[in-house]
């Protein structure tokens, strides 16, 4: 069943700019493991295509390493398609859960969940570290636009 992260009161979202979610490390890691195998149920994944997410994450690869409790191998496969995912995991209105194949028969997956945990756990962990270029140029380029692509440009 689908027990997604559970949002704070409104009245006390309201005093503050904290996060909307309670932090991620209140979901037990058996509860993710839980999520992560009804992912595994998929028999066409039609969450990671166009009619889901629109960056193509590798969904049900990421959902299968934090199955098997390989975090930071989970981290890089979502690396390989997202560039941010500590705004995506937070601001996407998550079109993949509509497209989750468990949603036909049940609840869908809390893929945007699971998305936020991982990059959560990568800063805890220390697993991401700034990426300064090994050689500037001294020229300036200009970015226009703030959605994926210019932000995958900028990175």
């Amino acid at each position: 069943e689908r027990n997604s992260e559970p949002y704070r009161l409104p009245t006390d979202r309201l005093q503050d700019w904290g996060e909307i979610n309670l932090p991620s490390t209140a979901r037990s890691d058996i509860e993710r493991k839980r999520q992560a195998a009804r992912c595994m149920d998929c028999g066409t994944p039609f969450c990671q295509t166009h009619t889901g997410c629109p960056i193509n994450n590798l969904i049900p690869e990421f959902n299968e390493l934090i199955f098997r409790d390989q975090w930071k191998q989970a981290l890089g496969r979502l690396l390989k398609t997202n560039n941010f995912p500590e705004f995506t995991g937070r601001v996407c209105p998550a079109p993949c859960e509509g497209a989750c194949v468990a949603g036909l028969i049940d609840q869908p997956v809390t893929i945007k969940n699971m998305e936020y945990a991982i990059i959560d756990r990568a800063f805890r962990e220390g697993w991401i570290v700034p990426r300064p270029p090994t050689f500037r140029s001294g020229k300036s380029i200009a970015v226009v636009g703030s959605g994926p692509a210019g932000l995958a440009c900028a990175d």
